[in-house]
């Protein structure tokens, strides 16, 4: 009986270009290609009370390609680039109380 959890592992990675970048679309003369951060994970293992797997995944869409005449140009998602960026900015501005406050001194 095949290992199931290093048979999905190498599905996963055999197709891991796949899932990140989507198939282009033609969008009145515009060819537009989807980006996505994607994550997968799989574990397998066995117990006294037998063999058992799980495995699981997500996607974060980060934005698309536009091809037009004029060239090739990457278009973030605003809403995963909000949701990456507040936490950044909070700990940055955190971090330069912390530091004018020790210049400070």
């Amino acid at each position: 009986m095949p290992n199931i959890a290093l048979e999905l592992g190498k599905q996963s990675v055999a197709s891991g270009i796949g899932r990140a970048y989507g198939d282009a679309i033609d969008v009145d003369g515009v060819s537009v290609t989807p980006v996505a951060l994607t994550i997968s994970g799989f574990a397998g293992g066995r117990g006294d009370a037998g063999e058992g797997g799980t495995g699981g995944g997500a996607a974060i869409p980060l934005g698309v390609y536009v091809r037009r005449e004029e060239g090739l140009r990457f278009e973030p998602n605003i809403v995963t680039l909000l949701a990456v960026a507040v936490p950044f900015v909070c700990v940055t501005g955190r971090a330069m109380t912390r530091i004018i406050r020790a210049l400070k001194k």
